[in-house]
Formats: structure tokens, sequence, C-alpha cells
């Protein structure tokens, strides 16, 4: 396997094009357990894929549902909801892409929160122990190891954080894990004590004996950062936000990649974004990249953050993420091989 082309954080070196550019193909995600394939969720199309592929995309951040995958904690996976994963997995492998297999639950599984019985951090850590040996040391395959934690203390969350990553590396798979925090993993929020401690403070307790893994944060452009309105009035605060973490992420010698941002095309916001992927292009030592929020087959046209083509039609915001690609350049071939600890 080769080594990865990403220079290693804290060390001086020229700027290397960021290994992963891309966008969160969203659906795998939808409905609840009783969801129906095809009715209530569903798997990115092949088509959708090569589109993200031929804009210069090299990861699709893929969110799927605990729930469908693992029917029934402490079981095994479901056959036909693993097939679906792994086809679209291939998929996404065979337009040169690397795929993030990112479990979208907030901490949940049902309404109950990892940590409380019988969702314990045993029952995260097994779950994680068959999947990952489904995908393991597959070149361009990242293990995602959960969408936006929240209502669990920071200190709970590195406890159930470990305990995956020691199940994902018992299986013999060094793949590379992106780490959230809780409080939704934001960038804004990452030294705050919202709930058990800071995440800036906390969650450097992860421990990994493959060494092989980075922090994943959010980071919205509306008011309160939750993207969830059109407008961008907390632009300025996102910009501060990915500084303040780029910041900490060279003080303590860690790797950072931003899953989630996302704007309307209201031209400041379009404008704030490009400011922010420049930001991260600049500093290539400590950030891996980023995926966009979102696309999808079946998203909205109407959804402001969307930029899942229409009729021939692209978002003004897929301008910027084109060119943000192309600035970027090709990524190295041995960034789509499996990712290799930074020893």
């Amino acid at each position: 396997m080769a080594a990865c082309a990403y220079p290693l954080a804290g060390h001086a070196s020229q700027k290397a094009p960021l290994c992963y550019r891309g966008v969160n193909l969203s659906g795998a995600e939808y409905g609840d357990r009783t969801g129906t394939y095809g009715t209530n969720y569903t798997y990115p199309t092949e088509a959708t894929v090569r589109y993200f592929a031929a804009k210069g995309m090299t990861v699709i951040r893929l969110p799927v549902r605990w729930e469908h995958l693992q029917p029934s904690l402490g079981a095994a996976l479901d056959v036909d909801e693993l097939q679906r994963l792994t086809d679209t997995v291939a998929s996404i492998r065979h337009n040169g892409m690397s795929a993030i297999i990112d479990p979208h639950n907030f901490a949940y599984y049902d309404k109950t929160r990892i940590g409380i019985p019988p969702v314990t951090s045993v029952a995260f850590a097994e779950f994680w122990a068959r999947l990952a040996v489904e995908f393991a040391n597959q070149d361009g395959v990242i293990f995602g190891l959960m969408n936006e934690p929240h209502d669990i203390p920071a200190t709970d969350w590195l406890k159930a954080a470990n305990a995956a990553i020691r199940s994902i590396r018992a299986v013999g798979a060094k793949n590379l894990i992106l780490v959230p925090g809780t409080a939704w993993s934001g960038a804004s929020s990452w030294q705050d004590d919202i709930i058990g401690g800071a995440n800036g403070t906390v969650m450097m307790g992860i421990r990994d004996t493959a060494d092989n893994y980075a922090y994943e944060v959010h980071q919205y452009l509306d008011t309160d950062s939750s993207g969830t309105h059109a407008t961008c009035e907390g632009a300025e605060t996102a910009i501060n936000a990915i500084a303040a973490m780029t910041s900490w992420l060279r003080e303590t010698k860690k790797r950072g990649f931003l899953g989630e941002f996302g704007v309307s095309s209201h031209k400041p916001c379009v404008e704030a974004v490009d400011t922010i992927l420049k930001q991260i292009s600049d500093n290539s030592d400590v950030w891996l990249g980023w995926s966009y929020w979102a696309a999808g087959d079946w998203w909205p046209h109407d959804e402001p953050f969307n930029v899942q083509p229409h009729g021939g039609d692209e978002r003004p915001q897929m301008t910027i993420l084109t060119r943000a690609t192309a600035v970027e350049g090709t990524a190295p071939p041995s960034c789509l091989a499996s990712p290799q600890p930074r020893g």
C-alpha cells in the first residue's frame, strides 16, 4: 500500500494538494427502522456518482442509517442493506473517488442515546467491528464514526469513540477514521464547554493504536451555525471558526476534516464559502479536505443548499466547489490508497 500524499500535521512542508474534496450524497439515512428501500430511503445512483466525479470531486461522504444496517443491536448486519452499501461504495471507487461511510445517527439508535442501555458503548463498538470487517483495508474507504453526536457529554462520547476505534483496529482494519466531537461537532464551538467539557480538551483523549485518525468538524454560516437558515449572518463567525480550528490542529499536531458545510446561492454566502475553502487549501498540512452538504437523488430542487443537478441546471454553489477542486488539481493516486499512519 502506498503512503498517503498528505503531509504530517505540525510539520513544515511545501503545500500539498488536499486529498479529499467532495460532497455528501444524502438519501440512505432517510426514514426510520421501518423504512422501505426505494420508498422511504435510497442510495445514490451511478449517474449521480459519475456527475460529481466529473466535477473533479475526490470523495463522497455517504450518510447511512445504523438501524437499517443492524436492525437488532448485537446481531449480524442486514444482508440486503449491506449489499446496497457495498455496491454504492464500489460505484464511488469505480469512479475514482474515496468513500466515507457515515452512520448518520447523531449518537442515537432509535430514540436511545449511546451510553444509555441497551445502546451502550459496547453495542456501538460491536456495530463498528461488524461494519469495519466488511471494508477493512480497502483502498479509498474511510470510516466516519458518527454524524454529529449531541446531547451526550464529551467524556461519554470519548469513551464510546475509543471503544469503537479499538473494535475497528481489533478486526485488523487500518482505515482512516474520522472522529467527531459532541455538541454537533461544530468548529465554532470546538473549544467551548457545552456539555461535559470542551471537545478541544476532552477529545485529545482519543487513542488509536494505528495513529490513523482525524477530527471531523462541521460548520454552517447562518446565525446559529445550525445550517437551518438560507441566510449567512454567521459568515464571519464561520470563517473565524475555521481559522481557530486550523490553529488548534497545528498546535496539537492533529489533522482535521470539514465534513459538512453548506450555503444557499445568495452571493455573500457563496463568497464566504470561497474564503473558507481557501483557508483549508492554504493549510493542507493540517486539513485533509472537505465535503459539502449536500446533494442526493431525492433532494428537492428548492432546498437552498442543494447542489444536485436538475434538468441540466447547476447551482451557483457548484461554481465555487468546482473551482476549488480545479485549483487543487488532480489528487495524487496515493490519496486513494489505504491511508497510512503518520508514523
